[in-house]
């Protein structure tokens, strides 16, 4: 029958489709790993580094009392350690602060400030509300050059492809002090998040927000936008 013919190449076209869509997804992950993989050291090695601008740690989720992740938690005390061992005078916290009633990035200065990190050294990124979008904020906002980041490996390898495509110099020291729960749903959605960053870096579509430059060589106060 003709209808059975046509429905047998029709699966067939969709199953060639289908795979050649999975080998460019995985094509693209390994171009960005292997782009950007001698850049990910040791807090140890990340220490030999000299005139970084700053650390910037990147957000992620808080849990609904007010209190980090295990994932921010880890991030944030990397981060906080980077600075105490002179790797950078300055902190970039870089998150999701949109809604009144979620504030990642209050809360990280908080914890760095708690921990003895001069309030005046921590920057607060408010509209880091993806990858893509903290990078090229940290590049035309903070007019940062030269950066050490701070997330767990499995994003981190994104987070150095698209600094480095918004043409600045990035290291990247990653938090992971356990493997934490969901991992599986991450790494699959960091597949496909990879070819949609790649295709971000190549166009370079301007963040929802911008605005005046609050240089990172400058006082972290003046991204407070609460009283102290």
């Amino acid at each position: 029958m003709r209808w059975r013919a046509f429905v047998r190449r029709g699966a067939k076209t969709l199953v060639f489709l289908g795979l050649a869509a999975c080998a460019a997804v995985l094509a693209v992950n390994g171009f960005i790993i292997y782009q950007v993989k001698n850049q990910i050291l040791t807090a140890e090695k990340a220490e030999g580094l000299s005139d970084v601008d700053c650390i910037m740690v990147l957000g992620c989720g808080v849990r609904a009392d007010g209190s980090p992740s295990m994932m921010l938690k880890d991030r944030l005390d990397t981060g906080i350690r980077l600075y105490r061992a002179g790797v950078s005078d300055r902190l970039l916290m870089s998150g999701d602060h949109g809604r009144e009633d979620y504030d990642e990035v209050n809360l990280m200065k908080s914890y760095a400030v708690n921990a003895g990190v001069p309030s005046e050294a921590v920057f607060m990124d408010h509209a880091g509300f993806s990858t893509y979008e903290s990078m090229y904020r940290a590049r035309d906002i903070f007019q940062a050059k030269r950066i050490v980041v701070v997330t767990q490996n499995y994003h981190m390898y994104r987070a150095l492809y698209v600094a480095q495509a918004m043409g600045m110099e990035a290291y990247g020291v990653p938090a992971q002090a356990e493997r934490y729960g969901g991992q599986l749903g991450r790494d699959v959605r960091e597949l496909l998040a990879r070819p949609k960053d790649l295709l971000y870096t190549m166009v370079k579509p301007k963040p929802k927000y911008l605005g005046e430059a609050i240089p990172v060589s400058g006082d972290g106060n003046a991204t407070n936008d609460k009283a102290e």
